[in-house]
């Protein structure tokens, strides 16, 4: 489809269109000193002239000496809370004269246009729907809602202080996976968005809404624009190799070391636009009643590797194990791709300022005996460590001894 210019002034037009198709608009508003997801009625809503500064444990608001309404990077808010909420009620069960009844939740979601996702979020949202919906078993209420929403990417004019989409392959341009893709450009005498129309219902939104079609000097513009935020981010992550480096480093001494200073605090995951670890609970009334409930969960949570007899991650050092080698090693495995997009949410957000992108450099290293010898027999690390036994092939895995809970409680890993 032929890519259109819209002008600023004719955004709110776009606002309407979507409105009247019956799309609720959610996108970047200011709310607690932060660019989070909210409900956008109008213009006025977003954060027109706003951008923010980000580094590890570091995020501040900056006013911006222009009026971009999409100057920013990424917040804390990952989209993936409109699909696979926080807590979401899974059935409801009725007793009634001695028979029970199952009322699943059934309400019918919203019909939602996501404005503003960058191209490492629309990466994000796929990654999750490999997840939820492929494999032989499809999660009907995480489908019910991804079928009802609009994608509407924003294209980075700027990469953030931890952001490092350009190395995953996920950023800073929308090439795919999008309902629209909008660029916005901003010069002395205009102030227009390109826009990239990548569905059908995307033009039917697009159409009545004033624009012109795109000259190739307004394309040129907008790959210039791209290719500036690539050129300026603010973390490097080298992929090649990292999958069977990481798997090859189990025993790595930088897994003792992060450990000292994660809090398992679960923000990473928490702010993590893939994560999906979940549980569920259930609740009982005295009306004889009893609701399921599902809720976000964390592999940096202690319980959540329980089992009848002990924790199988019972050490920080097991739990960011984990979680790293999972995002960048065995995700692969399990799906295909890797399960970071380089947002750099989790650098940003840690309150201990651990970067993923330099724990990774650091385990890719060989990690060296105190005379300057490779250690590469798993068994005189795990000698050198005062345990003698070899770590499991798998991430998180169990030592060989004692099991747990008999006469021990599986510290190491």
């Amino acid at each position: 489809m032929t890519p259109r210019v819209l002008a600023r002034e004719d955004l709110p037009k776009l606002l309407e269109s979507l409105t009247r198709h019956g799309y609720q608009v959610v996108g970047p508003t200011i709310a607690d000193g932060a660019i989070v997801l909210g409900e956008i009625a109008s213009l006025g809503d977003l954060p027109a002239g706003w951008s923010d500064e980000q580094g590890p444990a570091y995020y501040r608001l900056r006013q911006r000496a222009d009026r971009l309404l999409f100057g920013y990077s990424v917040g804390p808010h990952a989209w993936k809370r409109y699909l696979f909420p926080p807590t979401a009620r899974v059935w409801r069960i009725r007793r009634d004269d001695g028979h029970f009844t199952v009322e699943p939740d059934a309400d019918t979601p919203p019909k939602r246009a996501f404005l503003g996702m960058r191209a490492c979020e629309l990466h994000a949202i796929a990654i999750q729907d490999r997840i939820f919906l492929e494999g032989p078993y499809a999660d009907p209420a995480y489908r019910a809602r991804r079928e009802r929403v609009l994608l509407i990417a924003v294209n980075c004019r700027q990469a953030g202080g931890t952001c490092f989409c350009a190395s995953m392959g996920t950023g800073p341009r929308a090439v795919k996976g999008f309902d629209l893709a909008l660029t916005e450009v901003l010069e002395a005498d205009r102030h227009e968005f390109v826009v990239e129309i990548g569905s059908e219902r995307a033009a039917k939104v697009m159409n009545g809404v004033p624009s012109r079609d795109a000259t190739q000097v307004d394309l040129d513009e907008a790959a210039r624009i791209s290719a500036g935020a690539a050129a300026r981010m603010g973390r490097v992550l080298e992929t090649d190799g990292l999958h069977d480096a990481l798997l090859r480093h189990l025993d790595h001494p930088r897994w003792d070391e992060v450990a000292t200073r994660c809090l398992a605090c679960a923000n990473c995951t928490m702010v993590c636009p893939t994560c999906f670890c979940h549980t569920v609970e259930d609740t009982t009334d005295l009306t004889g009643a009893a609701e399921r409930h599902r809720r976000w969960d964390s592999c940096f949570s202690q319980e959540f590797s329980y089992i009848h007899g002990g924790f199988v991650r019972a050490t920080i050092r097991a739990r960011y194990r984990q979680w790293l080698s999972h995002k960048l090693a065995t995700w692969v495995d399990q799906f295909g791709t890797f399960g970071c997009v380089g947002c750099g949410r989790c650098i940003t957000w840690c309150p201990a300022g651990i970067d993923l992108t330099e724990e990774a450099r650091a385990i890719r290293k060989t990690p060296t005996a105190p005379w300057g010898f490779p250690n590469t027999d798993s068994r005189a690390r795990g000698a050198a460590r005062g345990d003698g036994a070899p770590a499991s092939d798998a991430p998180g895995g169990v030592r060989g001894s004692p099991p747990i809970g008999i006469g021990g409680t599986n510290e190491d890993d």
